[in-house]
């Protein structure tokens, strides 16, 4: 019966990101992502990106992700099953924490695969901040390769992924250049996100979008 017991604690472990629960030392910090259209959990892993994970965490003990938008939807041509959602604070200058190291694939070992969430970042590899995008589908030239430093990938959902889905398949529009046709229609809101693990460890710095317009 032990046996037996030990077997299937053993079982279940397996099933969990790392082989581990978030809060059984694996280094992984749920965040829960309250949108107009669901529910999304995240699973960061502050063991393996610990600069991300800490910039990400940062803006959501801040609240600084309250009220913003999922703005984008990149569908594949080839399929639009698949493809990637964005969201964030865009270009608000209000909610902008300063930038930190690019964390590579390379170095984390955290790919591009189906459920992950990476930063967005313009050509300047230290430009990552308050934007972010999930995976729908692996993109693995998204990852580092000899060409390119790629994205900081720092976690994947494990819960709502029919939300994510749900938001890619929304109907889009304008955009220039890269993103022409892929903004959202009607963006998608983000209500609040919450730490679901651990302590928020707010960063104390000014919260200008929260400030009243002077009249």
């Amino acid at each position: 019966m032990w046996l037996r017991l030990v077997l299937v604690m053993m079982a279940a472990a397996l099933l969990l990101p790392g082989g581990a629960s978030a809060k059984g030392g694996s280094g992984l910090v749920r965040v829960r992502i309250d949108t107009s259209v669901g529910a999304i959990t995240l699973a960061l892993d502050t063991r393996r990106a610990p600069a991300t994970t800490a910039n990400f965490l940062a803006y959501v003990d801040d609240g600084r992700f309250d009220g913003t938008t999922f703005y984008r939807s990149a569908r594949k041509r080839t399929d639009p099953r698949f493809g990637f959602v964005q969201g964030g604070i865009k270009t608000d200058a209000r909610r902008i924490l300063p930038p930190f190291p690019l964390e590579t694939t390379d170095k984390t070992g955290i790919k591009h695969l189906d459920g992950t969430i990476s930063m967005a970042r313009h050509d300047d590899p230290k430009s990552a901040g308050g934007n972010y995008f999930i995976c729908v589908g692996p993109i693995p030239s998204l990852d580092f390769s000899k060409t390119s430093k790629g994205y900081a990938a720092f976690g994947h959902v494990v819960g709502g992924m029919d939300v994510v889905r749900k938001i890619l398949a929304a109907p889009t529009t304008g955009g220039n250049e890269v993103t022409r046709g892929q903004m959202l229609a009607n963006p998608i809101t983000v209500v609040r996100m919450v730490r679901l693990d651990g302590k928020p460890k707010p960063t104390a710095r000014p919260r200008q979008w929260l400030e009243k317009v002077l009249r």
